[in-house]
């Protein structure tokens, strides 16, 4: 049987957004603030692009019902509601949804009203995704975000209705700290609106700067000042402690859910499962060999006419990959039954600073000094398997997850 067993997840990429934001350097096209779906400007744009991306679904494999769709971007609710509704039909046609299957989708405050909202959901979405980022003006405007604070208040509004009605299954809020400027009484007040908010899922992002971002220039040029590591430390635990505290248990390094609320499309990431892409710059690993689509729009559809076979790989994502993704979760990863001596050595000094525990036979990041600093423990991890492909063939690949 193809590794592990044929994906059940499908991630749909589209790629359209009214900006770019200033730490953006993911596979978008901006259409401008005026840009619509409907006949609007960049319309055409977005009609040619989802026939590109209907041909792709179609032109798949084929395999089980899914159990989770994430339709994320960019800016996924530019477009219409009908839209959305026939990439869904058409993942359906082409492989069938599992009863009760998780559908997310990524929305942006001013992007969309509660009437479009109510559209969507009956088109079968049942999950949101809100890319709130900030509840300031100031800090939305430094980021390159189109929307103000009373946008994405309008917007938690109607998500918060809709999921009252059971019309909306769950939905979650996203926030980015570590920002230039940030104080720990300004974070403070960013997760008393969070926690008012009532989102059943919080992801809470570190500010990642990115190369050929508008950041990236800033921060070369001496105009970008980030919270040094003592200060990152402790917005992570204040984080944790604030939003344990309000019911919202950590259950990733980014990402915080009450009970039953956990996102079950991004457990396959992190799970090193398989899973289906579509779209430009979309990635897919299906059977654990990983596909990458090209980031214009002009490449990708070229790549369709020459589409390759996704690959088989017997063993799965390969060992460094499932222990880098496998760390990200609060319950770790195992080494039992991995040649693995050497890694654990790496690992010894950053025991020692309380960033990595061993806990009921499981390798885990620390909360909150270990998920603050996790970069400085996966680069063990990364540097351990390139020493050990340079010897051999590398170790066992096999893990349990």
């Amino acid at each position: 049987m193809p590794y592990p067993i044929p994906p059940r997840s499908a991630y749909l990429h589209i790629p359209f957004c009214h900006r770019r934001c200033y730490y953006c350097d993911f596979a978008v096209v901006p259409l401008g603030d005026q840009a619509r779906a409907d006949n609007g400007p960049g319309s055409r744009s977005i009609r040619e692009y989802l026939s590109s991306l209907h041909r792709e679904i179609a032109s798949a494999p084929g395999g089980p019902p899914l159990s989770t769709v994430y339709i994320g971007g960019g800016t996924p609710s530019l477009l219409c509601p009908d839209q959305i509704g026939a990439l869904i039909d058409a993942l359906t046609n082409k492989f069938g949804l599992q009863p009760g299957a998780e559908i997310t989708l990524e929305m942006d405050p001013a992007t969309f009203d509660a009437a479009q909202l109510a559209s969507v959901l009956a088109r079968g979405v049942n999950r949101i995704s809100l890319g709130g980022q900030s509840f300031d003006d100031a800090v939305l405007e430094q980021l390159g975000r189109r929307h103000r604070q009373s946008d994405l208040h309008a917007a938690i509004d109607w998500l918060v209705q809709a999921w009252r009605d059971g019309a909306l299954r769950s939905w979650s809020l996203d926030l980015i700290q570590n920002l230039p400027g940030q104080t720990l009484a300004g974070w403070d007040a960013q997760l008393d609106q969070a926690i008012a908010s009532q989102a059943p899922h919080l992801s809470i992002y570190d500010l990642s700067v990115e190369p050929g971002t508008v950041f990236d220039r800033q921060r070369t040029l001496g105009l970008l000042q980030l919270p040094e590591d003592d200060l990152a430390v402790a917005l992570m635990e204040r984080t944790t402690q604030r939003l344990s505290a309000a019911g919202l248990s950590r259950y990733e390094i980014s990402n915080h859910a009450r009970p039953g609320h956990a996102s079950r499309h991004n457990r396959v990431y992190w799970s090193g499962a398989g899973w289906w892409g579509f779209g430009m710059g979309a990635t897919s690993a299906p059977w654990g060999v990983r596909l990458a689509r090209p980031r214009t729009r002009a490449a990708y559809a070229e790549w369709l006419d020459h589409r390759p076979e996704e690959s088989v790989a017997e063993a799965g994502l390969p060992l460094d990959d499932q222990l880098l993704v496998g760390l990200r979760r609060r319950e770790g990863v195992t080494l039992q039954g991995l040649d693995a001596d050497a890694l654990v050595r790496r690992w010894q000094p950053l025991v020692e600073r309380g960033w990595l525990q061993q806990r009921a036979g499981r390798w885990c990041l620390t909360d909150p000094e270990g998920m603050a600093l996790s970069n400085q423990v996966l680069i063990e991890v990364i540097l351990w398997w390139e020493e050990c492909c340079s010897v051999s063939a590398g170790p066992n690949p096999s893990m349990r997850r």
